[in-house]
């Protein structure tokens, strides 16, 4: 398989719109994703493809999106080297909500009063440094203050980094799923490396169609941070296997799609009870009536 990154220096807004435009779509890239470049401060749009890209979809796409034409530039990925270890290398430590996510090259001594997480680049999305991640982080640190949670469930785990946070907080087993098999067999590692491995059970499954869900049910705590077109698309399964009262955190959402996931988990009884904003993306926190 050839792999291809394709990119373009846009505004933040503009690289945030055309990453949701792309991920909206299938048949385009594998991944799509926005950053800042700290040497010149420009955004730029990256867009990971399993073939060469079709460039006239993507300016098509662009035009439709932005409203003007956009010039990319693509390069092959060598698929021997793991560029998400490569790219993640040397990273400082995370702290948020308390937790303190670091990888096996940091020598430093874990501060005091923090729950410490050890995640290391791998081939799965979740090492603390995104806001998505870091948000999701947060929420749980809230929730867990309020109440006692005794069936919990993490969907679309990547790492297991929020399935390990729930574990180490609540010492409480937790069902953490994925669709790729890659993820839950670093889910199964991270957990073991982080003194987890009998509380996590990690299954392989799309949405919420795995036997060991259902039989898990009813939840009265879900983390999702996976995209606003699946979470939305979730919504009705997520209504399911939530039970009375349970507390539903939601994120991968930019801020302007965040009414849009709202009113589709609303339509299940689920209602708004907090909204953390970090850098354009939306951390939702909801409660199933």
């Amino acid at each position: 398989m050839t792999l291809s990154q394709l990119s373009t220096a846009l505004s933040k807004d503009q690289a945030y719109a055309l990453v949701d435009a792309v991920m909206e779509r299938e048949d385009l890239a594998v991944t799509a994703s926005a950053h800042e470049d700290e040497a010149t401060g420009e955004w730029v749009f990256e867009a990971t493809c399993d073939s060469a890209p079709d460039l006239d979809s993507f300016a098509e796409l662009a035009r439709q999106t932005l409203g003007g034409d956009v010039g990319f530039s693509v390069e092959t990925i060598d698929p021997e080297v793991n560029w998400v270890a490569k790219s993640l290398e040397g990273l400082a430590p995370v702290t948020a909500g308390g937790f303190h996510v670091y990888g096996s090259h940091e020598t430093g001594p874990i501060p005091a009063g923090l729950t410490p997480i050890r995640i290391d680049a791998a081939q799965a999305f979740g090492t603390g440094h995104h806001e998505t991640t870091t948000g999701c982080l947060q929420a749980i640190d809230r929730v867990l203050k309020g109440r006692r949670y005794r069936a919990l469930l993490d969907v679309g785990t990547g790492t297991g980094i929020l399935a390990i946070a729930l574990a180490k907080r609540t010492r409480t087993p937790v069902i953490a799923s994925d669709i790729d098999p890659v993820a839950v067999r670093t889910t199964i590692d991270n957990a073991r490396n982080n003194g987890v491995g009998k509380l996590i059970l990690a299954v392989q499954a799309t949405g919420l169609d795995h036997r060991k869900i259902a039989n898990g049910a009813p939840y009265d705590l879900i983390v999702a941070n996976i995209l606003a077109g699946p979470l939305s698309t979730l919504a009705p399964a997520m209504g399911r296997v939530a039970g009375h009262n349970a507390v539903i955190i939601l994120s991968g959402i930019l801020e302007h799609q965040a009414a849009r996931v709202v009113a589709a988990y609303a339509r299940q009884s689920m209602v708004l009870r907090q909204k953390l904003l970090r850098n354009g993306w939306a951390t939702l926190i909801l409660q199933n009536l």
